[in-house]
């Protein structure tokens, strides 16, 4: 699962190399009125006069003294002075109220934070957690998610993963529950702030203004959730920010960000770097989200967008095919032996969702790292929409019906060991031996031996385990021990 210790997560850096290339980023042709050619809305835009005359009430376009096509005197080559700091913010503020056509309820502070103190402060969250015991727990229930999807290892721990690539890629977040916007920069004594970060943070202020970000709504239990509720308030962000990126030097005039100077802790500075498997993972609400927003918009106005946010999608399955089809139920019964058992307080009755998502970041990440025959890497740059970053669409993961991952844990013998049951389930017979034969290759890759008809050990490496690989029509069922006998006894067989 991934967690965010209770902030937003801003937009992500796209420096990462992802399959030997970088993402090209392809600017959205606009439609009137700011929406790539959907409904009009019934919100009115105000229009300044001729010399920007402050308007006696405040209306749409309008914030804290500035239209959304007024000139202000800021040059960011010596970094931000307050006096230019406010203006900056308030005309942003502006232009996100034009292109979403919804009010400010008041003003949004903006903080200035080193990418060192950010970093200090991600570990400081995670060593805190970790002195916990129910957080021992969770790390220990967490790390069985990410070992089952071969993206962090037996001797990984994906906490501290998921908080290194988040602390080296964000460039800015905004806090629902500090009311502010945070801006990461190598230099917080003279900041620059690039106007993409602020326009995409500054839609999370608003978004909190009027439907509460604190609220159990954006909260996910599973993995999937988190990451669906995230390509509802992520991808109205993102889409924001690209149809503000689409006027500026054309029909309105833009701060320039020169080149970051001073040391700032670049990608992979601390230890091997952000986790590639982790990083498509998170990145994908922002690739996928604009489009699925974008999709909204065209159907029903911003309207549409205010209904998305009061009732989120329930799956990445929806945000990466614009789909509104749901889940199927997935029933689990316990049959483990022999001290074996599952983590009742974590996750959903013990099990996690991963989701369609995270299943390609699996193929992926694997193709990348081991050669397995799943998916080729470059696929994830061929995107035919306009709005869209990377390609999550792939065979292996395509057709996802549902999943439950139920970590195990055995303490019998005075010292831990793990495993873990997945239950997969699929649209069609079809869907479901793509995904097996995508999965039996990535045991293929790590030189896995058969034992019998269904079972395959790894003997060595960061996956070293048995497993056990059945298909029932269309549901798919890995278990997974550090010994046959294990996987035996986590989920004995059925008569």
């Amino acid at each position: 699962m991934l967690t965010k210790h209770g902030i937003a997560v801003g937009a992500l850096s796209l420096l990462l190399v992802l399959a030997g290339c970088t993402a090209p980023m392809v600017e959205p042709e606009l439609g009137d009125g700011g929406v790539a050619g959907g409904p009009s809305d019934t919100s009115v835009i105000a229009s300044p006069d001729a010399n920007f005359t402050d308007p006696a009430d405040d209306p749409l376009g309008w914030e804290d003294g500035y239209w959304y096509n007024e000139s202000i005197a800021v040059d960011q080559s010596d970094g931000l002075s307050d006096t230019e700091l406010r203006a900056y913010v308030a005309r942003s503020m502006a232009r996100v109220e034009y292109l979403r056509h919804k009010e400010f309820k008041k003003r949004v502070s903006v903080d200035i934070l080193s990418r060192e103190e950010y970093q200090e402060q991600q570990r400081a969250n995670a060593q805190n957690g970790s002195a916990a015991g129910n957080q021992t727990e969770f790390n220990q229930w967490n790390n069985q998610v990410w070992e089952a999807l071969f993206i962090s290892g037996e001797s990984g721990d994906s906490q501290a993963e998921i908080s290194e690539t988040q602390g080296s890629s964000v460039a800015g977040f905004y806090s629902p529950r500090n009311d502010a916007i945070t801006v990461i920069t190598p230099s917080p004594d003279s900041p620059r702030i690039d106007n993409a970060t602020l326009i995409h943070e500054l839609t999370h202020a608003l978004q909190d203004q009027h439907y509460d970000l604190t609220s159990q709504t954006y909260r996910g239990d599973t993995q999937d959730r988190s990451l669906a509720i995230d390509g509802a308030v992520e991808g109205d962000a993102k889409y924001v920010e690209l149809l503000y990126a689409d006027r500026c030097g054309i029909e309105w005039e833009c701060v320039e960000t020169p080149p970051a100077t001073g040391a700032g802790g670049s990608a992979g500075s601390a230890g091997n770097g952000p986790n590639l498997g982790i990083f498509l993972t998170i990145f994908q609400p922002y690739s996928d989200g604009p489009v699925y927003v974008h999709d909204k918009v065209q159907q029903g106005g911003w309207q549409a967008i205010d209904e998305l946010l009061r009732n989120p999608p329930e799956s990445t399955e929806q945000t990466i095919h614009s789909t509104d089809e749901k889940p199927v139920p997935i029933e689990y019964q316990d049959r483990s032996t022999n001290g074996w058992a599952t983590f009742p307080q974590q996750g959903q009755d013990g099990s996690d969702t991963v989701g369609e998502v995270s299943m390609y970041a699996m193929f992926w990440y694997q193709a990348r790292m081991s050669g397995a025959e799943t998916i080729p890497p470059q696929s994830i740059l061929r995107t035919e929409n306009q709005y869209d970053t990377y390609n999550y669409d792939a065979a292996p993961s395509n057709g996802w019906g549902n999943d439950r991952l139920f970590p195990y844990k055995n303490s019998a013998n005075g010292s831990d060991e793990y495993g873990y049951v997945w239950v997969t389930e699929w649209d069609s017979k079809g869907d479901a031996q793509q995904f097996y034969d995508a999965y039996v290759n990535i045991l293929d890759a790590h030189d896995a031996t058969k034992q019998s008809k269904n079972t395959w050990v790894v003997e060595s490496g960061q996956f070293a385990d048995a497993f056990r690989v059945q298909q029932d029509g269309t549901r798919v069922t890995i278990v997974n021990g550090p010994t046959v006998e294990d996987v035996d006894d986590i989920r004995p067989p059925a008569n």
